[in-house]
């Protein structure tokens, strides 16, 4: 991040300063500036507040969880549930993930009408030279009559042995995996809000951060020009003012700019497209351990997973097909029917007035070329092949939920770390103050002990979020997600 390469290059620059500014300050003899005013006391920069505690807080007094105010107190309110809520219900991809899966049950009408019986009507009406025959371009001998009738057949699949059976189980299997992968895609969705909520959050909390530290520089900087008019500090000091001040601004321009830029990630996913700045409201409950067995979260995610139930129920679809594949070299028995009416037909009659028949018809494929063998043959090695897809997943998902349980782990004793830092840091910005006031030290000291101390608060800060994202992760791995 630029602003960490910022305060390292910066600490560097303070080190070489402090080593010749000992004896350049003018008038910082111990003990002599008893009289001056207090020296400016930065707020402590905690997240999310709704307004920062003063330095001078208690070192072992034990820090808040976020609040949830936001940091412009503009826009309409959005928490992480209503953020959920809204891309589910706005984002394109849920909305085509849903329409496959209603494309995929009229697939499998389709093949189930291969079961059903159809039927077809008729009705033709024909004026002919009456008893004439076709002359040419056929080898009937059947006679032209004026006539006009009506009638109708049907065809009914008898049996095919199982293709047309397993087509149709093959379709419906096809549709629960198609559902599983709406399903998948409306997790992916609602992880993509967390993740996007979390840093838009994250990133008007730094902003906050960001605002309130220029801010305190500001007031340093103002009280130290007025030192150095007294000539009761050196030109020194309100140069390292001025640099923290000018630092302080391109911070807060920075945490501006990732503070739109995340908002705008945001009204993407909430399948929005015109710019909304939200309230982000946090959630304000206490912070929770991870779960402590993550063999359980293992086996939780083989059985929730939609993912992997979309692949399992393809595998098992692709048996289906090779089998009706392989069916394709029996039989197919059928029957067939007909009926009409010829109400007008040519005197003396010399048709009958109505017809009919019905029949049965077995069709045996004999030889084709080993088509039949060949279709069979490559649908059950595709279906061996989704076997190992699903195997690969298998393997994946074992290792997605283990990885996001120790980044969990980590991030929660992360934020231990960073609170007990910035309570340190509380402490050391609180000492250098008041060695400051006294004389006792030199700006360098007191500039290192803010940089210090807003550098902790950020950590804390970022700290909290990654593992709040961190617990949503093990749950969308699990398959847990809402």
């Amino acid at each position: 991040m630029k602003r960490l390469k910022t305060l390292r290059a910066y600490s560097g620059f303070v080190c070489l300063i402090a080593m010749v500014s000992t004896g350049s300050l003018v008038g910082q003899t111990p003990g002599t500036n008893s009289a001056l005013p207090d020296a400016p006391k930065p707020p402590l920069f905690l997240l999310a507040q709704e307004t920062f505690a003063p330095i001078t807080q208690p070192a072992g007094q034990a820090l808040s969880s976020p609040s949830n105010s936001s940091t412009s107190g503009e826009g309409p309110r959005l928490t992480l549930s209503d953020a959920e809520k809204m891309a589910i219900k706005n984002n394109p991809r849920v909305s085509v993930a849903r329409l496959l899966a209603m494309a995929q049950h009229q697939v499998m009408r389709e093949t189930r009408s291969a079961e059903l019986p159809t039927a077809n009507a008729a009705i033709t009406a024909v004026q002919a030279e009456d008893a004439s025959r076709i002359s040419a371009g056929s080898l009937t001998s059947s006679r032209l009559f004026t006539h006009a009738g009506a009638g109708g057949g049907f065809t009914q699949l008898i049996t095919d042995f199982g293709k047309t059976s397993n087509l149709v189980a093959a379709s419906k299997i096809q549709e629960k995996a198609q559902n599983a992968n709406a399903l998948a895609t409306t997790e992916d969705i609602v992880i993509a809000t967390d993740q996007a909520f979390f840093d838009a959050l994250q990133a008007q909390a730094l902003l906050k951060v960001a605002t309130q530290n220029t801010s305190t520089r500001q007031t340093t900087q103002s009280q130290i020009s007025s030192y150095t008019q007294n000539k009761l500090k050196s030109t020194l000091d309100l140069s390292f003012a001025d640099v923290n001040l000018s630092q302080a601004k391109l911070l807060e321009l920075n945490a501006k700019s990732n503070a739109d830029s995340t908002m705008a990630a945001l009204d993407a996913v909430l399948g929005l497209d015109r710019q909304v700045t939200y309230d982000l409201v946090e959630d304000t409950s206490s912070l929770t351990a991870p779960p402590a067995d993550p063999d359980q979260l293992i086996q939780l995610a083989l059985q929730q997973r939609p993912d992997l139930q979309a692949l399992n129920l393809n595998q098992q679809a692709a048996v289906k097909f090779s089998h009706a594949e392989r069916d394709q070299k029996l039989p197919t028995i059928t029957a067939a029917g007909t009926v009409g009416s010829v109400p007008i037909r040519p005197a003396p009659y010399y048709i009958q007035n109505w017809w009919g028949g019905i029949g049965v018809n077995m069709n045996i494929p004999i030889f084709n070329g080993f088509l039949y063998s060949a279709q069979a043959k490559e649908a059950s090695i595709r279906a061996q092949a989704d076997s190992e897809q699903a195997r690969e997943l298998k393997d994946r998902i074992v290792r997605d939920v283990r990885t996001a349980w120790l980044a969990a782990n980590t991030a929660y004793q992360s934020v231990a770390v960073n609170q007990e830092l910035l309570k340190q840091a509380n402490l050391a910005l609180s000492l250098a103050e008041t060695r400051y006031k006294l004389g006792l030290s030199s700006i360098v000291e007191l500039s290192q002990a803010q940089y210090q101390q807003t550098d902790a608060a950020i950590g804390y800060t970022n700290a909290q979020f990654q593992y709040r994202l961190a617990l949503a992760t093990i749950a969308y791995q699990t398959g847990a997600t809402p």
